[in-house]
């Protein structure tokens, strides 16, 4: 409702509801109020503001006043007021009143807008807001990586095709030409990888001008007697005329007054000009200023909203390009004033963050309104806590914060900043020597934070656990925790009435406590189990040693150190006198790790239990085969297999109770009676003792973790490998190699093995791409270990100095990189004053300045080998690049992404041997990296893969509604700027084009790129196939089949014939590489090129292309089927075209210049048949169906669903649920 636009999207979602509700999910429990909600409609007010026409605005009852305010202040024609109040009949209304309980509000009410006297905090959220809008195009903001603004490109791309006007621009009579060849850079074959285009510069940007200044006057704040007279604050402002006047602002608005810069005099000027609106007075004086800020604004409301919006986690830009630093009073005002992270508007000091955290947890979630209401509330805290956290994170790195524990040395201090608690990830106290010291101590933060994330997805009412975030800054890890109220009072020793806190030594339980881990015990699989105490009495555990329970002062039940959730890993854990089975020897485990807190990841504790499930229910039905085979001998024939199988009956039949024992026995389960897989996470922790009558458990859990373990690199690698060569998992860069790893449990730690593992496959040339991502991605990772150390020892002032220094040793030719230090003079000087509060292990530390190249691609390598235990052979990033196929540009962007380095977007020459690659100008700033929860919206989830088994099953139009659906309530919890808004978008876009519902594709995707205009989807596919160029090492990669394919074909259309023969002979290229030459996709490859011959009347070429084409299609699915015949039929016509051409050839040359021609047939390809083409390439089949087939296809999907829930069929419907389509049949 942000941005006024918002009204018609409620009505949508109104009756969206009313369609989509009746087909939720069985699961969902439709209570009447859920019902009542979601059959709300909306209804029209008209709004009458000073000055302006009334103006008519959709709203819906659930809206508060205070969103219509929201809307007031974004559009055009009132988006300079910020004081006002809304009446109705002269009554005000109040702000945070729901529209559903303001009596006599209606259809056609007029609310009136009223001018509301000033205080000095709404003048100054009124001095905030027109900055925010006079800065509202400039993106310095986003690349500055401030207040969540990011950048967006749409507006260029689309060159102002969006929106509601969404025509182009007219020249004359007819529509301006849009140049349409591809730049250079992306031609196949071109070695290029230029960084500048990848942001292409926005004309919008260059900020039209206003005004020069605006500040805060030097005169604040008003004295007594002026107070006395209604003055709030003084501004200071020059005008674009070079006017400088000093402005009051007082309770009745703003007005000129007579002071100057050395006089104060704050009589009312004449004329004062005195105005409500900021934006009135200056208006008044400043034609300049009237005239721009009108432009500036119908500029700004012509943006698409989405450009808008704040994302809910700031996202930072690794490029940036030289952005001139403007004046600008509110920033200035932000930096220096304690505004410690609490907004302006909240009432009170600063935020209590952990009541926050905690109250959002404990509202009500009985029915669907009251769970979109928690979880919005949940994640809108988190996102807050996330930045809070960060800024509070930078400013201890830098030396901000005064620590809590100053006397001690800097390592080992702690810091309290804006209610929340920071610590340095070093081992203080020797807290974790056993364990691996420092490493550990900067392992455990992540490990905490994944146990956080466990506890709050299952989410148990009456467990509480601290808000956590990691960030990794300037080389230091910092966590940042918010503070269980009372826990500052105490020592730590009285407070632990659960757990232990000296790794299991002392340990202590409590019954509250098991009660409330019992309830997370089954879905975090972690089991009940005893230890012994320092006593020797056993105590009752339901999580590891480690996990401590504190009840703190507003008696809450919170759990802390949550860094063994998750059972050790035993590759990396070796243990004296433990065998691991065969499959993890072989692959050369188990390896000693840096520290001993690696853990299994949650997703393979998932697949194990499932892959063990999936065991268990095998052996079952064959020990009941066997048992039914000898009854059958016996020549008795009743079957067992369903009561077991149903848990029926089990108990009374001695045999069936028996099946399951073993099956039980045979697959590790914890119960003798049902399959349940737990782990113990305290096996194999040093100083944990267990009590001897549970010898035979721990024994069997032991057994389980090295199944586990084997599992990983028996099952999980091998399939994931697999998985890349079907290319149903595509990484393109680090980050979404390092999520394909994740997604099957695999730590990245395991890189090393994984890419040996794809080193020896036989189809290793069709992995070619994966592996040389794996191999970018572990040299940048150990780049990135040496960069966290290095970093450590360098001070504030030489850091841009010391970033491009080690930038050049890594990537530039150039053999000896030489440092630039900061001048002797401030060195010396600052030698001779010991200063008190350095920077955590800061000091006037030059060490850094020595690295050379060859040192650090030593380090790298002897890194790669103890880290990843992987076996890089070169000296060199130019032998990396040449041995792997690497591209320096590719290394860069993952080394910035990875460590927060922003650097100026320039070519830069890597290969000159005559002078470095980076200057320190080149570097522009350093961000954290920031790891956090990302609180889920549960409800919205369920709708959205309800919909997408109905789209499976090809019920389109109910699996389009309930994505509808899932998309609202994904806009209910996140606010429009989220990345599973984008899934369900992209999901959205697809179906509604393949339903033919064209301009709905439009409105759920703005990019729905084969659908705009040919010349913004090339201008966008440039730029994708560009940024696929940079992420992927290698320019010949499975994944430029799509954009080269497409790229070739709309260029086919737009008749670029040349130009797209360059792609789609590449693409065919690739597909021959990467599925075989056999595939019926170079088939269709064979086929495209064949037409772009046939349209340059180049047919011999054209025929040969689609005899190879055909011959595959012959040989794959044999002569009778259609794609056959077409590819004949075409040959036939091809071999026409040829023999005709031929004709009219020796007719020329027989009768020169009187030869009667036949006119040939040169066909242009028609729109139609290029967006066909784009169907099949995409994925989008479309099958004509009779009425007859349709009715037939129905009857079997509907006796295949009964089939299924009757249990006697196990359908796994496919896990690509993104690319249903492919497999939907549909009425043409």
């Amino acid at each position: 409702m942000m941005n006024g636009g918002g009204a018609h999207e409620h009505m949508e979602e109104a009756e969206s509801k009313q369609d989509g509700s009746g087909e939720a999910d069985g699961g969902e429990e439709s209570n009447e109020q859920e019902v009542i909600v979601i059959q709300d409609t909306g209804f029209t007010v008209k709004i009458q503001a000073p000055g302006t026409e009334p103006f008519d605005l959709q709203v819906s009852p659930q809206e508060m006043v205070q969103e219509i305010h929201q809307v007031m202040m974004d559009r055009e024609d009132t988006c300079h007021r910020t004081c006002f109040s809304l009446q109705l009949d002269g009554n005000v209304l109040d702000n945070f009143a729901e529209l559903k309980s303001i009596e006599g509000l209606q259809e056609g009410s007029l609310l009136k807008v009223v001018e509301e006297p000033y205080t000095v905090r709404e003048a100054r959220i009124h001095v905030r807001h027109i900055r925010d809008l006079l800065k509202s195009l400039d993106p310095s903001d986003a690349y500055n990586g401030v207040d969540c603004n990011s950048l967006s490109f749409l507006s260029i791309f689309t060159d102002g095709d969006l929106g509601d006007s969404g025509k182009r621009k007219k020249k004359g009579n007819e529509l301006e030409q849009i140049d349409c060849t591809p730049p250079e850079h992306i031609l196949p074959g071109s070695k290029e990888r230029p960084l500048v285009p990848l942001q292409p510069q926005n004309k919008d940007w260059k900020p039209m001008q206003c005004l020069k200044v605006l500040t805060m006057s030097g005169w604040n704040p008003p004295p007594g007697n002026r107070k006395m007279h209604g003055d709030l604050m003084y501004l200071y402002i020059v005008t674009v005329e070079e006017r400088h006047v000093s402005v009051t602002a007082s309770t009745r608005g703003f007005y000129l007054n007579q002071s100057t810069t050395y006089t104060f005099n704050p009589k009312p000027a004449n004329p004062s000009f005195l105005s409500h609106s900021l934006v009135e007075l200056l208006s008044q004086i400043s034609p300049a200023f009237k005239k721009n800020f009108t432009a500036l604004q119908k500029k700004r409301v012509q943006r698409h909203p989405f450009e808008r919006i704040a994302t809910p986690f700031q996202v930072y830009s690794w490029t940036a390009p030289q952005v001139d630093h403007a004046m600008d009073c509110v920033r200035a005002e932000d930096a220096y004033t304690s505004r410690l992270g609490y907004e302006e508007h909240i009432p009170g000091q600063t935020r209590d963050w952990n009541e926050e955290l905690q109250t959002t947890r404990e509202l009500a979630r009985k029915n669907l309104p009251e769970r979109l209401l928690r979880e919005r509330a949940i994640f809108k805290v988190h996102s807050d806590f996330a930045a809070a956290a960060t800024r509070g994170a930078m400013a201890v790195i830098d030396g901000n914060v005064m620590a809590i524990n100053p006397g001690e040395e800097t390592r080992m201090q702690m810091f309290i900043w804006n209610n929340i608690f920071f610590s340095l990830g070093f081992d203080v106290r020797d807290h974790y020597r056993e364990l691996g010291g420092d490493a550990a101590a900067h392992a455990a933060p992540t490990n905490d934070l994944n146990g956080v994330r466990a506890y709050g997805a299952v989410d148990v009412e009456g467990l509480y656990t601290l808000g956590t975030v990691v960030v990794d800054y300037r080389g230091y890890r910092v966590t940042a925790q918010s503070i269980i109220p009372g826990i500052l009072e105490r020592e730590q020793e009285q407070s632990v009435i659960y757990g232990s806190i000296d790794f299991g030594k002392t340990v202590v339980s409590h019954s509250k406590y098991l009660e409330l881990l019992e309830k997370t015990s089954r879905p975090l699989k972690v089991q009940r189990h005893g230890v012994l105490n320092e006593k020797n009495e056993t105590v009752e555990l339901c999580s590891s040693v480690e996990c401590k329970g504190i009840i703190g002062n507003d008696g809450r039940h919170y759990i802390l150190d949550l860094l063994r959730t998750f059972p050790p890993d035993l590759n990396f854990l070796p243990v004296e006198g433990e065998e691991l089975p065969p499959e993890s020897q072989r692959q050369g485990f188990p390896r000693q790790h840096r520290h001993r807190l690696a853990c299994l990841r949650q997703e393979l504790i998932e697949a194990f239990v499932e892959h063990r499930y999936l065991l268990f229910m095998k052996m079952a039905a064959l020990q009941l085969m066997q048992q039914k085979a000898n009854k059958d001998t016996n020549k008795t024939s009743s079957s067992d297999a369903p009561s077991l199988l149903e848990g029926k009956e089990a108990e009374e039949n001695p045999k069936s109770r028996e099946v399951v024992l073993n099956a039980c026995k045979a697959v590790g389960s914890i119960s003798n009676t049902s399959f349940d897989i737990r782990f113990n996470p305290d096996i194999f922790s040093p100083g944990v003792r267990f009590p001897e009558d549970s010898a035979e458990d721990v024994q069997k859990q032991k057994q389980l973790l090295k199944d586990a373990a084997a599992f990983l690199v028996s099952c999980q690698i091998p399939s994931l490998v697999k998985d890349c060569l079907d290319h149903s998992a595509l990484p393109m860069d680090g980050a979404t190699l390092t999520e394909a790893l994740h997604q099957r449990g695999i730590n990245v730690r395991y890189l090393g093995t994984v890419l040996e593992f794809v080193d020896k496959t036989p189809a290793k040339a069709q992995l070619e791409h994966f592996y040389r991502i794996g191999i970018s991605e572990l040299i940048t990772r150990c780049a990135k270990h040496i960069f966290k150390t290095y970093l450590q020892g360098v001070e504030l002032s030489a850091l841009s100095a010391a970033v491009s220094h080690f930038l050049n040793c890594f990537l530039s030719s150039f053999p000896d990189a030489v440092a630039h230090l900061p001048p002797d003079e401030l060195v010396s000087r600052r030698k001779n004053r010991k200063r008190r509060n350095r920077v955590p292990g800061g000091g006037d530390n030059t060490a850094w300045a020595s690295l050379t190249p060859s040192e650090l691609w030593k380090n790298i390598a002897s890194e790669a080998q103890s880290y990843y235990h992987f076996t890089i052979q070169c000296e060199s990033v130019d032998q990396a690049v040449e041995k792997y196929g690497l591209q320096k540009i590719t290394l860069l962007r993952e080394i910035s992404i990875k460590t927060g380095i922003q650097i100026l977007i320039k070519e830069y020459n890597y290969d000159s041997r005559h002078k470095p690659t980076f200057t320190e100008e080149d570097i522009l700033n350093i961000f954290p990296v920031v790891k956090h929860v990302n609180p889920k919206a549960s409800d919205a989830f369920h709708f959205f893969q309800s919909g997408q088994a109905k789209v499976q099953q090809g019920f389109l139009k109910e699996g389009c509604e309930l994505i509808n659906e899932a998309l609202n309530l994904f806009n209910n919890v996140y606010g429009a700027m989220h990345v599973e808004i984008c899934a369900c978008l992209r999901l959205l876009a697809r179906l509604n084009y393949i339903m033919g519902d064209h301009p709905e594709v439009g409105s759920a995707i703005l990019v729905a790129i084969d659908i705009t205009p040919v010349p913004h989807t090339l201008s966008l596919r440039y730029t994708s196939a560009l940024f696929i160029e940079l992420t992927l090492i290698v320019s010949h990669s499975v994944l430029h089949l799509l954009p080269q394919s497409n790229i070739g074909l709309v260029l086919h259309g737009v008749m670029e014939y040349d130009l797209s023969l360059r792609f789609l002979e590449n693409a065919l290229a690739i597909n021959t590489k990467y599925h075989g030459p056999r595939s019926l996709k170079v088939a269709l490859s064979h086929h495209l090129v064949a037409r772009v011959y046939e349209s340059k009347a180049e047919f011999r070429s054209a025929l040969q292309h689609e005899k190879e084409g055909y011959t595959i299609y012959k040989n794959q699915v044999g002569e009778a089927h259609e794609k056959t015949k077409e590819s004949s039929e075409y040959l036939k016509y091809l071999t026409q075209q040829a023999v005709a051409l031929q004709r009219t050839m020796n007719e020329i040359y027989k009768n020169g210049s009187n030869a009667s021609i036949m006119p040939l047939k040169f066909t242009a390809p028609s729109m139609a048949s290029v967006l066909e083409q784009l169907n099949i390439i995409n994925g989008i089949i479309f099958i004509p169906l009779s009425q007859k087939d349709l009715e037939n296809l129905k009857a079997e999907v509907q006796r295949r669903q009964q089939l299924q829930e009757s249990g006697k069929i196990e359908e796994h419907i496919e896990d690509s649920p993104m690319e249903l389509e492919d497999k939907i049949p549909i009425d043409d």
